[in-house]
C-alpha cells in the first residue's frame, strides 16, 4: 500500500465526501476484494452483503471480467463514440439484445444508472414532440420511487419520502401517484390503484416511470407484477411512453432476469446498469423500441457523454452480461432467496420490527423507526458482514455466488444489525 491506512483514513476525513454523508464521518478502508469477500487495510475480511449497492452480482474480481478487461486494455481502454464504434460496443448490445429477445431497438449507452434515466426523460420528450404533442412536458410516476441523483432523475423520486426533499422548488414538478400497494395486495386493491394511477394522466404527461416489482433506495417496497401490466395498459390507453427502471431489477436481481419479462410487459423505454458490467465499472444502458426511436423528433438523441460506450466498460459488460446469458443465476437466485426467507423470517417477531419480507437475491428487514447506522453497521462488522442500512430498513443483496454458509453469516449480520440499531 503506498499509502499507509492511518494516512488514507486521515485524508479521507479530511477531504473526501461519501454518498449522503458530511465530511469526516468514519468510514473503513478496504485494502483488497475478491469474490463475496473484502479485506480491509488491518486483515479483516467481511462477506459484502451489499453486492457494492447491488453491482457485483457475480462477486468481486470474477476471473473472466479480470480477463475481459485485461485484454481489453492491450487494445484500447477508450475511444470517443462520436463518428466511431468498436467491437466491445457491438458485442454488448448483440447480448442485450439476446436478453431483452429483441423487443428493442436502439440502445444509448451512458456513464451511469441516473443518466440513463436522464436520457430516457429526453427519449419520451422526443418522441411527444414526434407524436406532434410538444404540450406533454411531464412525468408521472408513483411515490416511493427512487432514479438517481441527476437533476431529471431526481425530479421523479419522491418528493417528501424520499432524499430529494431540499430540493422542492428547484427540480421540475412532475406528477406524483400515491405509492403502490405492496405485494400480496388483493385484485380490488390493484384495481383501485391503478384507477387512481390513470387519474393523475393529464395532456401533460409524455411518460410514466417506474421501478418494476421492486421500488430500490426509496423504500425497498416490493409490488405484485399486476401492477406493472396495469401500467403498461394506461399507457397504452393514453399514448403515453412507459419507461421502466430496471437498473437494480434487471439482470436477475429479482428471480427473474427482467421484472418486466416476468410481469409479461415490454415499456418503451428500459434503462439497465449496475450488474451489468457486474459492478467491475460504472456504466449503464437505455433501451427504446423501434415505436420510440422512429417517432422521436429529432430522431438523433440529443445527449453525448465523453465516455459514452467506452470500450473498456463495453468489453467488461459484454461478458458480464455473457454470464447472465448462460443462466446459473437462476438457480443461484432461487437457492439465496429460500434460505433468506428461512434465515429471516423469525426476525418479525423481535421488537421493532415492522416487517420482513424476501425477493429473489433480496432481503429486507424494515423496522418500526429509523435505525441507527454507525451502530447497526458496527453490529454487522462484528459478525463479519458489511451492509448498509438506511432511514428504517436493513438489507442485504447477496452476491448471486454466495454459498450457503456464507448466506447464513449473511443473515447473522442481519440479525446483529437489527439488535444494534434499535433506537
Amino acid at each position: 500500500m503506498d499509502i499507509s491506512a492511518e494516512d488514507i483514513a486521515a485524508l479521507d476525513a479530511r477531504h473526501i465526501w461519501h454518498p449522503y454523508a458530511e465530511p469526516g464521518e468514519p468510514t473503513l478502508v478496504v485494502d483488497s476484494a475478491a469474490g463475496v469477500h473484502l479485506t480491509l487495510a488491518d486483515g479483516t475480511t467481511l462477506i459484502d452483503a451489499m453486492s457494492s449497492w447491488w453491482a457485483a452480482a457475480h462477486g468481486h474480481g470474477h476471473p473472466r471480467l479480470k480477463a475481459a478487461a485485461a485484454a481489453q486494455i492491450e487494445r484500447m481502454s477508450h475511444v470517443m463514440f462520436g463518428g466511431l464504434t468498436h467491437e466491445p460496443a457491438a458485442r454488448l448490445t448483440r447480448n442485450l439484445m439476446e436478453l431483452t429477445r429483441g423487443d428493442f431497438e436502439q440502445v444509448f449507452y451512458s456513464d451511469s444508472g441516473s443518466v440513463s434515466v436522464e436520457v430516457a426523460i429526453k427519449m419520451a420528450l422526443q418522441y411527444a414532440r414526434g407524436l406532434g404533442h410538444p404540450e406533454r412536458t411531464k412525468m408521472l410516476t408513483w411515490r416511493s420511487g427512487y432514479h438517481g441523483d441527476t437533476f431529471a432523475a431526481m425530479s421523479v423520486c419522491d418528493p417528501e419520502g424520499g432524499m430529494h426533499s431540499m430540493w422542492t422548488g428547484t427540480l421540475a414538478r412532475q406528477i406524483f401517484a400515491p405509492a403502490p400497494p405492496t405485494r400480496g395486495a388483493s385484485p380490488a386493491e390493484r384495481a383501485t390503484y391503478l384507477h387512481e394511477l390513470e387519474a393523475c394522466i393529464t395532456e401533460e404527461v409524455a411518460a410514466l416511470v417506474i421501478e418494476p416489482v421492486v421500488q430500490g433506495a426509496g423504500g425497498m417496497r416490493f409490488h405484485d407484477h399486476e401492477l406493472v401490466r396495469g401500467a403498461r395498459d394506461i399507457c397504452d390507453r393514453h399514448g403515453i411512453v412507459l419507461i421502466a427502471d430496471e437498473i437494480a431489477t434487471g439482470f436477475g436481481r429479482t428471480g427473474d432476469l427482467f421484472a418486466t419479462q416476468a410481469a409479461g410487459v415490454v415499456p418503451d423505454i428500459m434503462c439497465v446498469g449496475k450488474a451489468m458490467t457486474g459492478g467491475f465499472m460504472t456504466m449503464a444502458a437505455t433501451l427504446a423500441t423501434a415505436k420510440v426511436s422512429e417517432r422521436m423528433r429529432p430522431r438523433a438523441l440529443m445527449h453525448g457523454p465523453t465516455f459514452m460506450a467506452n470500450p473498456l466498460a463495453c468489453a467488461v459488460s459484454a461478458e458480464a452480461t455473457a454470464l447472465i446469458v448462460e443462466g446459473h443465476w437462476r438457480e443461484q437466485v432461487a437457492g439465496i432467496e429460500k434460505q433468506l426467507q428461512r434465515g429471516l423470517a423469525d426476525l418479525a417477531e423481535e421488537p421493532g420490527v415492522a416487517d420482513v419480507r424476501v425477493l429473489g437475491a433480496i432481503g429486507v428487514v424494515e423496522m418500526e423507526r429509523e435505525v441507527n447506522m454507525a451502530a447497526a453497521t458496527a453490529a454487522a462488522v462484528e459478525q463479519g458482514v458489511w451492509l448498509r442500512p438506511f432511514g428504517r430498513l436493513i438489507y442485504i443483496m447477496p452476491p448471486f455466488i454466495s454459498t450457503a454458509d456464507e448466506v447464513t453469516q449473511m443473515c447473522r449480520g442481519v440479525r446483529a444489525a437489527v439488535a444494534g440499531g434499535r433506537q
